[in-house]
């Protein structure tokens, strides 16, 4: 028997009737049901507003009865194969001791990676997953480097400048007393404004000349035995250490990036189509930093909700985000069944009973005690 409509119910859904018995029925749709729900709790997430807000109660206790479910959803990006011209890759700290790697490409996130630190094991596990692209920008980690050199061999690597200024100003600080701490830390400035061939043959020059002046700093050497005082960070079986070790770690920092060829990779006129940015700007600005004001927003999460949240804003990030194909994806737990009824075994003589038996001198006893 088809059903005609029959006005609407209080919450405003289609009614539906019986002509023969009267009967009325409202049509249930669990999967626009949960859709509609997902993109609540994506709103909410993804946005600044708190729970209260997004649920309009004082409380937002209805609203996390409701999407407690959406925390079971685990979002991926599908891979591709494929292969592009130019990656930016780099890693994210959270306070609960997670480090998320990221890899970016022409705007859009293409891959992610969880691990406990930026170790090499954790690079090799998110590249060994991509092709090998043209050029790859990146900082100076180590593992980093090395997971580079053993998956992408023959990519072509363009140190972030920006993170390579930081590195010397760690070491020369940005108020250095002497005038070669000065100098250095004016040529690390410099480098940020290098755009042609031009202003980095300039650059050359310029650390050229500091080294002429001040390279000699650097391999002095002071011995224990004639030293008045000794640093905090001298180990105690050390018998001489460098005397400006600050100002040589800043200089090596740059020179050990313009050895490996590094320094000037997006001038390259081979690679001037391609565009390639001499710094990591771009996944710093428009995933790490966005990553923490998300976590700011709806701080006092626990660690698998600050994972989920972290996980959801780069697939919204992805070139094509669905999150109804997540849904999709999404196995229910399913129902638990009830345990199987014990079977208990036949019941035989009772050993232990609570019945009385003479036996055991537990007998009703008749007359005075003591008598017969």
């Amino acid at each position: 028997m088809k059903l005609v409509k029959n006005g609407r119910n209080t919450a405003g859904n289609q009614r539906w009737k019986c002509p023969t018995c009267g009967a009325s029925t409202v049509r249930k749709r669990p999967d626009r049901s949960r859709a509609f729900t997902l993109q609540r709790f994506l709103g909410w997430l993804l946005g600044k507003d708190s729970q209260a807000d997004a649920d309009g109660s004082a409380s937002g206790r209805s609203f996390r009865r409701a999407t407690q479910w959406c925390w079971e959803l685990r979002p991926h990006i599908p891979l591709t194969g494929e292969i592009h011209d130019v990656l930016q890759i780099d890693g994210f700290n959270l306070r609960t001791g997670w480090c998320i790697l990221t890899v970016r490409a022409g705007g859009n996130v293409i891959a992610w990676q969880w691990c406990a630190r930026e170790s090499q094991a954790a690079w090799s596990a998110l590249l060994a997953r991509l092709p090998a692209p043209a050029v790859v920008v990146c900082d100076g980690g180590t593992g980093m480097h090395a997971a580079l050199a053993e998956h992408w061999p023959d990519t072509r690597i363009q140190r972030c400048l920006v993170h390579l200024q930081r590195n010397v100003r760690k070491y020369v600080t940005t108020r250095s007393k002497t005038s070669a701490g000065k100098a250095l830390w004016g040529l690390a400035l410099k480098l940020t404004r290098v755009q042609d061939l031009d202003h980095a043959a300039e650059w050359l020059q310029l650390l050229a000349a500091w080294e002429e002046q001040y390279l000699h700093l650097t391999r002095e050497r002071t011995y224990r035995a004639q030293a008045t005082e000794t640093p905090s960070w001298v180990r105690p079986t050390q018998q001489w250490w460098y005397t400006h070790q600050r100002l040589r770690s800043g200089h090596q920092a740059l020179r050990r990036v313009l050895r490996a060829g590094h320094l000037f990779t997006f001038l390259d006129p081979a690679l001037a189509s391609l565009r390639v940015p001499a710094t990591t700007n771009a996944i710093e600005g428009a995933t790490n930093s966005q990553m923490r004001l998300l976590l700011l927003h709806h701080r006092g999460m626990p660690e698998t909700h600050q994972r989920r949240a972290i996980e959801w804003w780069l697939y919204m990030q992805s070139e094509h985000p669905d999150p109804a194909r997540v849904l999709a994806e999404h196995q229910h737990r399913p129902a638990t069944t009830p345990p199987p009824p014990r079977r208990e075994p036949e019941p035989g003589p009772a050993l232990y009973d609570t019945g009385l038996t003479p036996e055991e001198g537990l007998w009703i006893r008749k007359g005075w005690a003591g008598r017969s």
